[in-house]
């Protein structure tokens, strides 16, 4: 799933990549998917698509949004798979999304569990989810500051949250789920299910520390090594906590890293290292 260091990465490689190419053919909803969600009728996407040239990519939370001439823009979802293929090899038979451009190079969206590909015009989309990933500052924006920090938290002190629920539901933090959830807390001790009433001013401090820096080297680095991007390619950053690592010693003590269900979501943690408070 693309959270924002994928969403960042991804879009800096297609502004390196196939800025100011032209779109010369499309294919949409070519392979059925339930819970691929278009913007209108995907039969539409071939006439309003082709013919225009990519003219800027940008990463909106977990959300690409290539920026098109005459004023369209096409939106990819968190569930949304972005591949490029150059000139000459062979591309997937199955997809929801086929941009051909003039170099002959492809773009190529497929949908795992679920994912949104929209295309509009500029102000059409009225979608929750990305407007508020647009309105909100990016953890790796200078905006995304200790004063907003705990902005969000003052908005949360009439209720009962855990950590995850505060950083990874109701789009607090538009791109941080519950992928880089996992070693956002284990930099900070902090169990996934601990209240947010229970933690010390110094912890929540810690806390906003670790969501940028932890973001921000994942970003750096090209993404999570459980991810892929624009080319295929497993990211930079190594996991610490994931599903690819759970059954291993914690890095850090080498205790037993736990696995639990929570939140619709998996939760990785170490039982030393992230004591629950109670």
């Amino acid at each position: 799933m693309l959270e924002l260091p994928e969403s960042t990465t991804i879009v800096k490689q297609l502004n390196e990549t196939v800025w100011e190419q032209k779109i010369v053919r499309v294919v949409a909803a070519h392979s059925p998917h339930r819970f691929a969600f278009f913007f209108g009728d995907p039969a539409s996407y071939p006439l309003l698509l082709t013919g225009l040239t990519i003219k800027k990519a940008t990463a909106y939370g977990g959300l690409v949004e290539l920026e098109l001439s005459d004023n369209i823009r096409l939106v990819l979802g968190d569930g949304v798979s972005i591949r490029y293929f150059p000139s000459g090899t062979k591309t997937p038979a199955k997809h929801q999304l086929l941009l051909q451009l003039d170099d002959d190079s492809t773009l190529i969206c497929t949908v795992q569990m679920y994912g949104g590909l929209w295309a509009f015009h500029a102000g059409e989309n009225d979608n929750f989810y990305y407007l508020v990933a647009k309105e909100k500052p990016s953890p790796l924006s200078p905006d995304f500051t200790p004063t907003y920090f705990e902005h969000l938290l003052a908005g949360t002190s009439k209720q009962s949250l855990s950590a995850k629920a505060f950083l990874a539901t109701q789009q607090r933090i538009p791109g941080l789920g519950n992928g880089v959830l996992q070693d956002i807390l284990f930099e900070t001790g902090i169990h996934p299910k601990t209240k947010l009433t229970l933690l010390r001013s110094g912890q929540l401090d810690d806390l906003y520390q670790s969501v940028t820096s932890v973001l921000r080297t994942m970003a750096n680095d090209g993404g999570r090594n459980t991810e892929k991007d624009l080319f295929g390619q497993s990211g930079s950053y190594p996991c610490r906590l994931s599903k690819n690592t759970w059954h291993l010693p914690c890095p850090r003590c080498g205790g037993t890293i736990m696995r639990q269900a929570y939140l619709g979501g998996t939760i990785y943690f170490c039982s030393s290292c992230q004591p629950p408070i109670q």
